[in-house]
């Protein structure tokens, strides 16, 4: 199964070029059946690379752009009526589905937003009276432009807590946008292949289940999502007051999980604090409600999260 992985990646490097803590993190997102969010600017590969992850699973997938006018009907689905036998029909939306890519999920109203809920939640959708079990695997995977851009819609914090990971996207290097330019100018991308099935995906979910943990590396995750909330017994008074509500319980089973699948994508059957700290940024910076002085003084959550990390003790 780890070879199945490793060939999974060699595939989406077929049209993503760079963006390494990117694939790893979706990976990681996927083994654990959590929900991605991606923030960057537009160009970044981001919808492309959600559209070759699902190609080399061979997944289905279905892409929504939100707009300001979606309405919750055209994610989830509506009744509709049919003249002919009299009758109202179900007509399922876009999120029957294995791969979901919410594109720009910042650029609809709050609404709409919490349509999603309940589907990432509960993998369920109510449609009238009906309620209806989404198939597995299912996983939201979202993109949004960063919130200072206009026409932007800040996500409520009960979403964003749904998510697993918050990645924020940075440019390619020279080199690598370099290679980008060559290989769309010379239309060099190859054909991408399938590589897993269903019931591997489900065979690898299991065998990261099993990936150790030793006890003092599980208190060391709850420590870290503890000094967000209490930062003054962890010797963080610096950043106490910019702190308006810490990490949620979601973030301390999210980095339990999480940690164990980034030991899996590194062939090993063990979690060390090292795989904590390389996703421990993606599993808390959405989770960190920032107080007033905190955005007035350009204090941002990737920052604290780098300040607990270097104050928590190592076991």
């Amino acid at each position: 199964m780890r070879e199945k992985i490793k060939r999974l990646k060699s595939e989406i490097k077929k049209v993503v070029v760079g963006q390494e803590k990117m694939i790893d993190s979706l990976l990681a997102g996927l083994l654990c059946s959590g929900h991605i969010l991606l923030e960057g600017v537009p160009g970044l590969a981001k919808t492309t690379t959600v559209n070759a992850l699902a190609k080399t699973l061979g997944l289905d997938f279905k892409r929504v752009q939100f707009t300001p006018d979606l309405l919750p009907s055209d994610i989830i689905g509506a009744e509709i009526y049919d003249p002919k036998n009299n009758d109202f029909k179900i007509k399922k939306g876009p999120v029957f589905t294995n791969i979901l890519l919410a594109d720009e999920i910042n650029r609809a109203p709050a609404k709409v937003q919490s349509a999603l809920l309940e589907v990432m939640q509960e993998r369920q959708v109510t449609i009238g009276e009906k309620t209806f079990k989404i198939e597995r695997p299912f996983l939201v995977m979202a993109t949004q432009n960063p919130v200072e851009q206009e026409g932007a819609y800040n996500l409520p914090e009960a979403q964003l807590d749904r998510f697993m990971l918050k990645l924020v996207i940075g440019y390619n290097t020279k080199e690598e946008e370099l290679e980008i330019a060559r290989r769309v100018a010379n239309d060099a991308f190859e054909e991408i292949e399938q590589v897993m099935q269903k019931d591997d995906l489900m065979r690898i979910r299991d065998e990261v289940k099993k990936i150790h943990i030793d006890e003092d590396v599980e208190k060391y995750i709850i420590d870290l999502v503890f000094a967000t909330r209490e930062p003054e017994k962890y010797g963080l008074k610096n950043i106490k007051d910019y702190i308006e509500f810490g990490a949620s319980p979601r973030a301390s089973i999210d980095m339990y999980k999480a940690s164990r699948a980034v030991a899996y994508l590194r062939d090993k059957d063990f979690v060390s604090p090292l795989e904590i700290a390389y996703i421990a940024k993606e599993v808390l910076r959405h989770r960190i409600v920032l107080s007033y002085e905190a955005e007035a003084e350009g204090v941002t959550s990737d920052y604290i999260v780098e300040k607990v990390l270097e104050k928590v003790a190592i076991p």
